[in-house]
Order: structure tokens, then sequence, then C-alpha cells
């Protein structure tokens, strides 16, 4: 009798692991549907760290001097100094 337990308990012990591989937490499926998540997450970060890094170039250039300021103002809103003539020239 002894001798019947000890492999049965073995399989029991088996089929609970194998069912924990395919089904249960941390499973193939859901693993695979983890690193994927994972890699469009990485990848919106990199996205957002261009984007904070542009951002962060912008508000470097406005703090160190006003040329950036002075060149948007002319290209946006026709800024011109004093003692300057403009010029418009059409094509």
């Amino acid at each position: 009798m002894a001798n019947r337990i000890v492999p049965a308990l073995l399989i029991a012990l088996l089929a609970v692991v194998h069912g924990q591989l395919w089904f249960g937490r941390g499973s193939v499926g859901n693993v695979a549907s983890l690193q994927h998540r994972l890699e469009e997450q990485k990848l919106r970060n990199a996205q957002a760290q261009q984007a904070n890094e542009r951002l962060a170039s912008e508000v470097r250039d406005l703090r160190e001097g006003l040329d950036m300021v002075e060149e948007k103002a002319r290209s946006e809103l026709g800024m011109v100094k004093p003692n300057e003539i403009f010029v418009q020239v059409a094509k």
C-alpha cells in the first residue's frame, strides 16, 4: 500500500505544479502578457523622455538669454526693433 501512495502523491504534486505553470499566477501566458505590456510601457517612457528633454532644452534656452524669445517674436509676431526697417519681399 505504501508503495502506491508515494508515486500517487508525486504524480499529484507534479500535476499541481504543471497546472500552476500553465494556468496560475506567473504562468507562461501571464508572463508573456506582462512582457508585452512592459515593452509598450518602455516605448511610452522613451517617447516621454524625448519630449521632456526637448522641453528642458527649450527652457534652458529661454533662461540663458532672450535670443530665442526675440526670434519667436520676430517670426510669429512680426516684431521690429526701434530704428529697424521692415522689408517684405513677395515671390
